[in-house]
């Protein structure tokens, strides 16, 4: 049957549809003003401009200005300024005035912002600098969405960008309408624990937040903690995203105080967030509370070397989810019994069809540990970093180093941070082992560079640990090491093989070879540590220029609706690449 009231109530919904100007995806390049001067009549044609797309183009200085002129006159009644991915190749010293430009315009003309998306722009600190005196004016009184995903803000980027929200906060309340935002989301920005620190105390004023996203940002329990009870403010939260942080038992402990409060939460997230066994049985039980998170559609524990109590835990507590879709428990340490027991609790309880594939397990992978010991070294762990920049942390540190020696064989076994910072030798040693596997090899030249630069990405993978040190260690090494490929690569005329390598050690294509090894390494760390080395002189033009090519295409998989879990890092890591053409 035809219901005129449900028409009537149709016709209305697109009665109210925004309009604006889009220019997304176009890949435009505006550097002059005459570049712009399309952009510019668009605005001036439009009859009541609520939204301006700018997504995918990139804006030099002189176009930003002639769009802001366009914008004042304009730009009253902009809602939503999309411009996300709008620098592509810019200088970080052009970006900040680009910003001013735009942000005085709306201030000039009154603007009222609903939704304010700038991510995908690898501006930094540098950026908010520019932004800063928009977030704190009137224009941003009314933002209810505010997205910085992907713009490299550190911790000094982050402590500015709370501040300007403060201040946002502040004079928004002195004028009789405190500042209400619901979607925060500040992804990929490693925040650590400082930057987060200082948006939580933004949360706690807040309290009307919906969607927080956090994800990969280096953040560690005491910054996890800090945003809960920051959190805790806002009981309407619905989604919240802390994916690749490092969360552990203490963490859990926190966030677990605070999950009661989201009585409404829809969807979390705490993927890769070296969670363990007892982290997640302290989530399970919050989550178990009957009628306490009835909405909860969407649950996250990946990749958090859980076993099977844990897993059991986290079955049983869906028992009153009835919205349930989708529940990722994949990439954990249950082994073939604890995947078979989750699978039969959730029959049971009518939710089987929301998990999510079990393919990877790593229990065989691991040695088991007891638990007592799992506690105790993920709390080593996050305590160690929660104090890495200590003196006396340091000092100990250079003690267990002056106490023991590590071999390349033995860090190739076992290639973790400690044992790289406890490594014998320079990367003199690391040539001497590749040196003599492929001295044992037929085919000396192409056994050299597929030795190197496995041992390259196993370093390079450390690129992204919680740890400094560990960091600066692997940083320097994944350096020298590149510049030894580069070299050997064109001294022996290997510059396709290395290419073809690279490639496949990155994950981008698989390799011919059916008996090369997986890959084992964290792709996260490979990319980022490429951030820093495709900038170096030695870096051949067209190696920059492939891995270009193949970081635009898409993740291959047999499963559907399936996120590369990398795509931030790809991102990340061509953006730089085309800045290097650029400038």
């Amino acid at each position: 049957m035809f219901s005129l009231g449900e028409i009537g109530e149709q016709l209305k919904d697109v009665s109210r549809q925004s309009v604006g100007v889009s220019f997304a995806g176009q890949s435009l390049v505006l550097d002059t003003a005459d570049d712009a001067l399309q952009v510019v009549e668009a605005i001036k044609a439009c009859p009541c401009l609520e939204y301006l797309d700018l997504e995918g183009n990139t804006l030099g200085t002189p176009a930003a200005e002639v769009i802001a002129e366009a914008l004042k006159e304009k730009g009253t009644l902009l809602k939503r300024a999309l411009w996300k991915d709008m620098f592509t190749g810019r200088l970080k010293t052009e970006i900040p005035k680009a910003l001013e430009y735009l942000g005085t315009a709306l201030c000039i003309a009154s603007s009222q912002l609903t939704e304010l998306d700038l991510s995908d722009n690898a501006f930094g600190p540098i950026g908010i600098e520019g932004l800063a005196n928009l977030l704190a004016s009137s224009p941003c009184y009314t933002l209810q969405q505010l997205k910085l995903n992907n713009n490299g803000l550190g911790i000094s980027g982050g402590k500015m960008l709370a501040k300007a929200l403060e201040k946002c906060y502040e004079n928004s309340s002195n004028e009789g309408m405190p500042l209400a935002l619901k979607v925060f989301i500040v992804g990929r920005n490693r925040l650590e624990n400082e930057g987060a620190q200082a948006l939580a105390s933004v949360f706690e004023r807040l309290k009307t937040l919906e969607e927080v996203v956090m994800q990969q940002n280096g953040i560690y329990h005491m910054g996890i903690a800090a945003i809960a009870k920051g959190l805790s403010a806002n009981p309407n939260l619905r989604v919240l995203n802390l994916n690749d942080n490092t969360i552990g038992l203490k963490g859990a402990k926190a966030l677990a105080k605070a999950l009661p409060i989201f009585r409404g939460l829809e969807e979390l997230n705490l993927g890769d967030c070296l969670l363990k066994t007892k982290g997640a049985l302290v989530i399970a039980e919050a989550l178990q509370i009957h009628g306490n998170h009835t909405s909860l559609r969407n649950l996250d524990l990946g990749n958090n070397e859980l076993r099977m109590d844990a897993g059991n835990a986290i079955a049983k507590a869906m028992h009153d989810k009835t919205l349930l879709t989708n529940l990722q428990l994949d990439g954990n340490c249950f082994g073939t019994e604890g995947r078979e027991k989750l699978r039969q609790i959730l029959t049971k309880l009518r939710k089987i069809d929301a998990l999510n594939s079990l393919d990877e397990d790593y229990t065989e992978d691991e040695e088991e540990e007891d638990d007592n010991e799992d506690e105790q070294s993920e709390e080593d762990e996050n305590d160690n970093n929660e104090d890495e920049v200590s003196d006396k942390d340091n000092e100990e540190q250079n003690n267990i180093a002056r106490s023991t020696v590590v071999t390349v064989a033995e860090f190739m076994k076992s290639p973790i941070g400690e044992k790289l910072l406890l490594l014998q030798g320079d990367v003199q040693a690391f040539i001497d082992y590749v040196t003599n596997l492929a001295n044992q090899s037929n085919t000396v030249e192409q056994k050299y560079i597929e030795e190197l630069l496995r041992i390259t990405m196993k370093v390079s993978a450390l690129c992204d640990s919680g740890y400094m040190n560990v960091r600066i260690k692997a940083e320097s090494l994944s350096d020298a090491l590149y510049a030894k490929l580069f070299s050997y690569a064109v001294e022996t005329n290997q510059i396709s093989n290395f290419n073809n390598a690279l490639l496949v050690n990155l994950g981008l294509i698989k390799s011919e070879d059916k008996t090369s090894g997986k890959i084992d390494w964290n792709l996260e760390g490979c990319f980022k540590a490429l951030e820093k080395i495709a900038q170096r002189d030695y870096f051949l033009t067209q190696t920059r220029s492939m891995l270009k090519v193949f970081l635009e295409k898409p993740i291959k998989t047999s499963r559907a609706n399936v996120i590369d879990p990398f795509q931030d890092s790809k991102t990340a890591l061509k953006a730089v690449l085309d800045s290097i053409q650029v400038t």
